[in-house]
């Protein structure tokens, strides 16, 4: 378990990103992918299910023991957290109301958070434009981890570790990374939140707030779900930076294993990027791609190859805002 890792640093490449090349060819020859861009309209109904299950549950946990709120933390309710994570994500690029609704996808990514516990969407939102746009820019993509984390998590136990600890390091990353001013909406998702998360705790007791806050904690690091993380920018192969997964838990995380064809198209909705892997299979067949989100897990943990620092980079000339 004290094997480090081979990679002592990025891989550093100085072309553009493969998928805004790979966009242009594909709608050259289909376009009739672009009748499937715009907002999914079950979204908001099937969103609205799962924060509706969540404060059921939030009722049905204020009686049971310790042991039994983390454990339903871990095999329930986290997941329908992590789930909503996702559902943030493609409520980020306004597939719930359309483009010209951005303001309603803003506010309805708030609803969505409320049982995550803790305040993320309108963040999220700031940064995950950067990390399509300047795909691994450095500097400017914080999905990609710090030379710190690179140098440090470099055995099979401390990999396993920062597994676990992944949330703290989405959290905390674009603070040292690429800080940006708090918004007005970053305010109102805190106070939104914070409010709610009272009520709760006023109605029916700490518990159901550890059931939120653990959930979303617990299978945000060390669970099968969050292999997604991993498998969707590592580089498993030399050479390519972003892979699909096509296997059965796409049906609970929104479809985001089709992230070659989400960034390709991120403004197709999640629940119909299938539908461009049908249409243009032969330039997505060839690509490599992941069979298991936890053989994802098992490989960055023990090959020696694949680290934090298993990702490729590049600089992009950007005059920043102040």
């Amino acid at each position: 378990m004290g094997k480090h890792a081979a990679r002592q640093d990025f891989e550093w490449v100085y072309d553009d990103q493969p998928h805004t090349t790979r966009r242009r060819e594909i709608l050259a020859k289909y376009p009739e992918i672009k009748s499937l861009m715009g907002p999914d309209p079950h979204l908001k109904w099937i969103v609205s299910g799962m924060v509706l299950a969540q404060l059921v549950a939030c009722y049905l946990v204020q009686h049971l023991s310790w042991k039994w709120v983390i454990f339903w933390a871990y095999a329930f309710g986290g997941c329908i957290n992590h789930s909503l994570t996702l559902a943030i994500h493609d409520i980020s690029h306004n597939v719930a109301f359309g483009n010209k609704q951005a303001r309603w996808n803003r506010w309805f990514a708030i609803f969505a958070n409320l049982p995550i516990g803790l305040p993320y969407s309108a963040s999220f939102k700031k940064y995950h434009i950067d990390h399509h746009r300047y795909l691994g820019g450095d500097g400017l993509d914080v999905d990609v981890p710090t030379d710190a984390e690179g140098w440090f998590f470099c055995t099979p136990l401390r990999k396993l570790l920062w597994l676990f600890l992944q949330p703290l390091f989405y959290a905390l990353r674009p603070l040292v990374v690429n800080p940006k001013p708090v918004s007005s909406l970053e305010a109102l998702n805190a106070v939104v939140q914070f409010v709610v998360d009272f009520v709760l705790f006023y109605l029916w007791g700490l518990k159901p707030i550890v059931y939120l806050i653990a959930g979303s904690i617990l299978c945000m690091g060390l669970h099968p779900i969050s292999g997604h993380f991993v498998a969707e920018h590592y580089m498993f192969l030399k050479g390519h930076e972003t892979y699909s997964y096509y296997g059965p838990l796409n049906l609970i995380t929104f479809n985001v294993g089709y992230h070659m064809e989400h960034h390709d198209f991120p403004s197709i909705p999640g629940s119909k990027l299938p539908l461009v892997k049908k249409i243009a299979a032969e330039f997505y067949d060839t690509l490599p791609q992941h069979t298991s989100w936890i053989h994802v897990l098992w490989d960055f943990v023990f090959d020696d190859s694949i680290g934090p620092y298993a990702r490729i980079k590049r600089q992009y000339k950007v005059v920043k805002q102040d």
